[in-house]
């Protein structure tokens, strides 16, 4: 583990998934992956969930979990091959094959929740909990 061989050491692990009618998201393997993928969740709510633990020589310190809701919309086949296209690989890099600080924000009709952690890491609690711990400044 990362925290014993750094002791002292606060370590940060982060993760995300995505539910949407009871059916676990992972990161697409492939392109076509990718597309279905993306025809599953075209005009459905999902719940995006980012994952976040701080350890210190082995201990779990702190956890949490924070959820955002979001909405796809009902986009066209055109719209679905384009975004594909111009997006490529780089759909392979995220759960739910997008980045909404980006030209995944196209696929949304509403987004409710926290921005950074629809983005992976809830970073106003993990900043929050730094400064609890001293080691930030507060």
């Amino acid at each position: 583990m990362v925290s014993d061989v750094n002791a002292g050491v606060l370590v940060l692990g982060a993760d995300q998934v995505l539910v949407c009618d009871h059916r676990l998201y992972q990161k697409p393997k492939t392109l076509v992956d990718a597309k279905n993928d993306l025809l599953s969740l075209r005009g459905r709510e999902h719940i995006l969930m980012s994952a976040v633990s701080l350890v210190r020589d082995g201990v779990q310190v702190w956890s949490m979990v924070s959820k955002a809701h979001l909405t796809m919309r009902d986009f066209s086949d055109a719209f679905l091959d384009d975004y594909v296209s111009t997006q490529g690989a780089d759909l392979l890099t995220t759960v739910g094959c997008y980045k909404l600080e980006g030209a995944g924000s196209a696929l949304f009709s509403k987004v409710d929740g926290d921005y950074f952690t629809i983005l992976g890491l809830p970073l106003l609690d993990v900043l929050a909990c730094l400064r609890n711990f001293g080691e930030l400044p507060s």
